[in-house]
């Protein structure tokens, strides 16, 4: 087993969440092909060092996204996502780990702009901080099979500025920001995501490549760790024509 596959028995990230996400890493990264059956629930325990329930609740979140098919007396199969399923807007994962998981689509990032910033007076509420405190901006593109379908804004508290200014691959579009706060310590517990309809700003409908008038989904999320800590803001703009949205909601624990 990966060293990345390991359960962190620290996180506050429930195991099931972990097991979930190190099995989608191998089915993107083709360790198990399309099609393929996935290791038994008792093999599943075996390697991980989990419960039964534990097991075959990480099973039931891969297939309730459509990343596995299971087929009665014979096992759970590896299967390729329907493409009408959208990225989940709630849940443990960023938009780019979700996209990632449902493996049939090519997702690519540029940074439009990033350094450090004077938050916005709602981001420094939102992060209960100070107004006109200084923190760090980071501004991307996302698009799906080349076509651009998502525009964000993060904002970073103080205490983040020296991880996300050092985190160059991040910076680049080449890495997971969520996955490098958790990284730092900074584990999602609980989140609040707002969403409407509006139209785009000049630069925004500039940057997506549609009218002003072209009504967008803008998505407005402030997350905070088990502890209650406030650690990220971020606007998104989303075209919801390019990309589906789903909200996912379970309330088992570990």
């Amino acid at each position: 087993m990966a060293a990345s596959d390991a359960i962190d028995r620290q996180s506050s990230t429930p195991y099931y969440q972990q097991l979930s996400t190190a099995l989608q890493r191998r089915l993107a990264n083709g360790t198990i092909a399309r099609g393929e059956r996935l290791p038994s629930e008792n093999e599943l325990c075996m390697e991980f060092g989990l419960s039964r329930a534990t097991v075959r609740q990480a099973l039931q979140h891969l297939e309730s996204r459509g990343l596995v098919t299971r087929i009665p007396g014979r096992g759970v199969f590896a299967s390729e996502p329907a493409t009408e399923r959208g990225w989940v807007i709630q849940g443990p994962e960023g938009f780019l780990e979700n996209a990632i998981g449902h493996q049939n689509r090519s997702v690519t990032t540029t940074v439009l702009r990033h350094g450090p910033a004077v938050l916005p007076d709602y981001a420094c509420r939102a992060l209960q901080v100070p107004e006109g405190t200084s923190g760090f901006e980071l501004i991307r593109l996302r698009s799906l099979d080349g076509v651009p379908a998502l525009y964000s804004v993060n904002y970073s508290p103080p205490a983040l500025v020296p991880v996300v200014a050092g985190a160059t691959e991040v910076l680049e579009g080449r890495a997971s920001l969520s996955e490098l706060l958790a990284d730092a310590g900074y584990t999602l517990g609980g989140a609040h995501r707002a969403i409407r309809a509006v139209s785009p700003s000049p630069e925004i409908a500039s940057a997506l490549g549609v009218p002003e008038t072209a009504p967008t989904l803008h998505i407005r999320s402030t997350s905070w760790t088990a502890s209650g800590q406030r650690y990220d803001v971020y606007d998104t703009w989303v075209l919801s024509d390019v990309i589906p949205l789903e909200v996912n909601v379970n309330t088992t624990r570990h």
